[in-house]
């Protein structure tokens, strides 16, 4: 009874997640229209569940549905970038000021090495841009506020979608390391101000980059 409840849930949002990831991969390109027709006979089901994942990814804002015409990858704007930044400049400089202050050594030395991992591997883009994710999360899983990282990972979504004009941008890689380090030696010193600040000028310098 159970399995057979979950089923229908499961195969939605994984679906949900494959569309995701070829959003972010940019296989889906902004402003392409999504041939539901085409993907369900591509994934082998019927148009319901294709239908609720387009939902789901809506909610995150990386689909925008238009009546009458269907489904279609958001194209963000200058504001919606700029919007983006400075709600996760806020909401995850917040998060390190308290890292700073209540973080154990043993969290911040598996921190120091998510950083370390960074920079071996400045010359892999899309390494790169997972470990950059993934010290950001540390930060915020360390803090330890689920509300806070339910809208971070929502506004991240959206951001993603316009990681090939930040961090790719040339140089942009260098300076992102650098800005972490003055993040994580803030951390170190269990400065709350420093790290505050350390971590808004990180996504000042990324909005430029994306804009």
């Amino acid at each position: 009874m159970t399995s057979k409840t979950l089923t229908p849930l499961a195969l939605y949002e994984q679906v949900a997640e494959q569309l995701r990831q070829r959003i972010f991969r940019r296989e889906l390109e902004p402003g392409a229209w999504i041939d539901e027709l085409k993907i369900a006979e591509e994934y082998g089901i019927s148009r319901t569940p294709l239908r609720e994942a387009l939902k789901v990814l809506a909610a995150e804002g990386l689909v925008t549905m238009k009546l009458r015409r269907g489904a279609y990858v958001t194209e963000v704007s200058r504001k919606d970038i700029s919007d983006v930044y400075r709600l996760l400049s806020l909401l995850e400089a917040d998060a390190a000021a308290e890292v700073a202050g209540k973080a154990t050594d043993e969290q911040l030395q598996r921190l120091q090495q998510t950083h370390e991992e960074l920079k071996q591997n400045t010359a892999d883009a899309e390494r790169f841009f997972a470990l950059n994710e993934s010290f950001h999360m540390q930060i915020l899983d360390i803090a330890d506020n689920r509300w806070r990282n339910q809208l971070v990972a929502d506004l991240r979504k959206v951001m993603k979608l316009n990681r090939h004009k930040s961090l790719f941008k040339q140089g942009r890689i260098e300076d992102s390391l650098a800005e972490h380090e003055a993040i994580m030696q803030a951390l170190l010193k269990r400065d709350p101000k420093i790290a505050m600040s350390a971590v808004q000028q990180h996504f000042s310098n990324g909005l430029d980059a994306a804009i």
